[in-house]
C-alpha cells in the first residue's frame, strides 16, 4: 500500500476494558494515558488526536463505543507510516502494547484499521467505525487496511505479538 501524495495516515483502534475506568484492575493503564498519550503528540509525524474531555488520566476513554462505557476507542492520524511505526514499536507504547491482555479483553474480530486521509482531515469516530466495518466485511484494500497490507511496516514485522486476537 502506497501513501498517496497529499495524504496522512490514520489509524483506528478499538478495545474493551477488563474492567471499568476506576476499577483497580485498569489503574496501571488508566494512570499511564496522559503520559503515552503526551509521548504521541510530541513524536516528529504526529498530525492529531482524537481527545476526551481533557480530565487527567483519562486519556479519550469517553470516547467509548455504543453503550459499553468498557469499549474505547484510539483514534489518531500521522504523517506517515514511519512516523507511527516509530511510536507504536520505538517508545515506551511498545512495552504497553505488550501488556494490552493484563488491562483489555481479547476481541473475537477485527479491531484496528488504518486509511489515508487528505492532509488537514481529522476523521470523526464514525468514520473511523465505518473504516473498521469495511475492512471487517470487505477485508483490506485501499481504503481500509492493516499493518500487512504495508509493505515498508518493517517494525511491525520484527515486533509484533503472536496474534492472540485478530490484528
Amino acid at each position: 500500500m502506497i501513501q498517496p501524495e497529499g495524504y496522512h495516515l490514520a489509524e483506528l483502534n478499538v478495545g474493551r476494558l477488563l474492567a471499568p475506568t476506576d476499577d483497580p484492575r485498569v489503574a496501571e493503564f488508566m494512570a499511564n494515558l496522559d503520559r503515552v498519550n503526551g509521548l504521541g503528540k510530541r513524536m516528529p509525524g504526529f498530525v492529531w488526536m482524537m481527545e476526551g474531555s481533557g480530565e487527567p488520566g483519562t486519556g479519550n476513554t469517553e470516547n467509548n463505543i455504543g453503550s459499553d462505557p468498557q469499549v474505547v476507542a484510539n483514534l489518531t492520524v500521522w504523517k506517515d507510516v514511519a512516523s507511527l511505526e516509530k511510536f507504536v514499536w520505538g517508545t515506551i507504547h511498545k512495552q504497553f502494547y505488550e501488556r494490552r491482555h493484563d488491562w483489555f479483553e481479547i476481541l473475537g474480530e477485527q479491531h484496528f484499521v488504518m486509511w489515508w486521509v487528505p492532509e488537514g482531515h481529522q476523521p470523526s469516530l464514525q468514520e473511523a467505525l465505518n473504516r473498521l466495518e469495511q475492512l471487517r466485511s470487505e477485508g483490506p484494500g485501499v481504503d481500509a487496511f492493516g499493518w500487512a497490507e504495508l509493505k515498508q511496516a518493517s517494525k511491525w514485522r520484527d515486533n509484533r505479538c503472536v496474534q492472540v486476537a485478530a490484528e
